[in-house]
């Protein structure tokens, strides 16, 4: 798994610079959808990605938020779930808060996950029973045990629409940061103690997340409770996640399931 490993980071990190060329640059944007973007960035991080790692593990299946989707994916042991640039929006606002997210999925769970911020130049990465590392070094996700003195990073766009305001005043601090994958290496990096979204995302999102924080010694979980599982025929997890150590994770999830939504 660490020669795996050491591709997916070399990949991220070429990727990362093909973002940084097009960062503050001239690039076409479109909408997929309402107040979802993608740009030319986007789709020219995704063809470096797929033609490096299919083409050196031929057998393993694909799913990229930028390539079109087929049942085909379903029926591999290994899977690549890609998001050659998380934080779109924040990319075209010249917000330095976006990622290339690689994650390799066996049986359902992530076994090999990578976050490159090429901006910043930082790297968090993981595999199963391998520890988790940010720019080579260990990392742990937050002690801290009490919501309320918790700094939970958010979505910028829920602070916006107030999608927070049923829980104000039960932790310490909320931190919007644009990206979801981003947050989730900060948090598995102890750079926050909690992660949380009350939306609903995509595998590729959270994939690659979600083996750092598993092996920084955290969790990520649905806000009804439930262990994610990837590489499923319907991508979109409902209704948010939470992702930190156990302990604050079951002080959210209580807080949630008893505020008015």
């Amino acid at each position: 798994m660490e020669s795996i490993l050491a591709a997916a980071v070399e990949a991220a990190r070429s990727a990362g610079e093909i973002l940084k060329s097009y960062f503050k640059a001239d690039y076409q944007i479109r909408d997929k959808g309402f107040h979802n973007p993608v740009t030319t960035a986007d789709y020219a991080s995704n063809e470096y990605l797929e033609q490096q790692l299919r083409e050196a593990y031929p057998d393993y299946g694909w799913l990229s938020e930028e390539t079109t989707d087929t049942d085909e994916r379903l029926n591999k042991d290994r899977v690549w779930v890609v998001d050659p640039l998380d934080g779109t929006k924040e990319f075209i606002e010249g917000v330095p808060h976006f990622v290339v997210s690689v994650a390799l999925v066996e049986e359902g769970r992530p076994v090999l996950g990578v976050l490159h911020n090429p901006i910043s130049g930082e790297t968090f990465s993981a595999y199963a029973g391998g520890g988790a590392h940010f720019n080579g070094e260990p990392i742990r996700v937050s002690p801290q045990e009490q919501l309320a003195q918790a700094e939970i990073l958010n979505s910028r766009t829920e602070t916006r629409r107030g999608l927070w305001k049923p829980y104000e005043g039960h932790f310490r601090r909320l931190t919007p940061i644009g990206s979801v994958a981003y947050k989730l290496g900060l948090a598995a990096a102890a750079r926050g103690d909690l992660f949380v979204t009350l939306r609903p995302k995509n595998e590729w999102d959270v994939c690659a997340g979600d083996c750092i924080l598993s092996e920084a010694g955290g969790q990520l979980l649905c806000l009804t409770g439930d262990q994610l599982r990837y590489n499923q025929k319907q991508v979109l997890i409902k209704p948010g996640l939470v992702a930190g150590n156990a302990a604050l994770c079951r002080a959210f999830l209580e807080l949630y399931n008893n505020s008015p939504r």
